[in-house]
């Protein structure tokens, strides 16, 4: 009886070892990939800034963000490539494949707002808009990243001060007023799910006063893992860049003006409008709506605080 059971027992064992070995195997791969992705990150970013810095000493008397938009559109699309993001981006412009103009018919720049829900938001809307990003404060010093938003002219707030607030505010109206488009995230934070949420009353006020149209987007994703949850931002990207691949749906909008609406009523219509983009999009994936209604906000990314009103103290 023994003896029976010490063979069944490593009969098992090695059953249980062989299942085992396609996961292991799977999960070292996955690192590998991961690995291999970063190295193409940091070799991508490298070459894309060594070339719009040659193309600008080439073309001196090209405006110097005609040549901004154009390798920022081209590194966010190789970007996507390398982990393995496909888009399958619908609405004007971007069907045909071009990025949307940063600015309108008057040569006033655009506010482009959407539902913020993945690390990778920020080269999605890139890769689509002629655009300035908006990103927190301590990002600015990161290694390579940080030095490369700066000199692509992303701006950067520290949400916790209202100073901050009211200085990137008048940035963004600078920016417009030059002809030059501005990506946010009205939200304020990264959610988990497709349902949008309040949004924050910072983009409305810079498009009132620049008179600038807003341009709404809405995003899903397909795998679940692209979400952010309560997890740190570090760990976010690593699931996101251990993904063998991950199909995207974007959205794209008609403009909204946003003229002598009353305060609050032109956020609460934009966010309804990127709401019902955002399920297009999930339609478009073949998948259920993910609308989690009472699930917290996540860990804040690197650009969470995109469109969000200063706080008081």
């Amino acid at each position: 009886m023994s003896a029976g059971r010490t063979r069944g027992g490593r009969a098992g064992r090695y059953r249980r070892d062989r299942l085992q070995e396609p996961t292991a195997i799977r999960r070292w791969f996955a690192y590998f990939r991961l690995a291999a992705r970063i190295a193409a990150f940091v070799l991508g970013t490298l070459f894309c800034w060594a070339c719009l810095e040659v193309d600008a000493l080439a073309r001196r008397r090209t405006p110097r963000i005609e040549l901004i938009n154009k390798w920022t559109a081209r590194w966010a699309r190789a970007m996507l490539r390398v982990f393995g993001i496909r888009i399958a981006a619908r609405g004007p412009y971007v069907s045909s494949g071009r990025v949307y103009p940063g600015r309108d018919e008057q040569g006033v720049g655009r506010i482009f707002v959407m539902n913020h829900r993945a690390a990778v938001d920020i080269p999605v809307i890139l890769s689509l808009a002629a655009a300035h990003a908006i990103s927190r404060h301590d990002l600015a010093h990161w290694p390579l990243i940080g030095a490369g938003a700066r000199r692509i002219g992303t701006l950067f707030v520290d949400r916790t001060s209202r100073r901050s607030g009211a200085m990137v505010l008048k940035q963004i109206e600078q920016v417009l007023a030059a002809g030059e488009g501005i990506a946010m995230f009205p939200e304020g934070t990264a959610f988990d799910g497709d349902e949008v949420r309040q949004f924050k009353p910072g983009a409305f006020k810079a498009a009132r006063r620049a008179g600038a149209e807003i341009i709404p987007l809405g995003i899903a994703y397909g795998d679940r893992a692209a979400y952010y949850s309560r997890q740190p931002f570090l760990t976010h990207v690593k699931r996101l860049g251990m993904l063998a691949r991950l199909n995207v749906a974007v959205e794209v909008g008609d403009p909204i003006r946003v003229g002598e609406r009353a305060p609050g009523e032109a956020e609460e219509a934009c966010r309804r409008t990127v709401e019902q983009l955002v399920l297009q999009a999930r339609q478009r994936l073949g998948g259920e709506p993910h609308l989690l209604a009472a699930s917290p906000p996540a860990v804040e990314p690197a650009d969470a605080h995109a469109g969000a009103a200063p706080r008081r103290p």
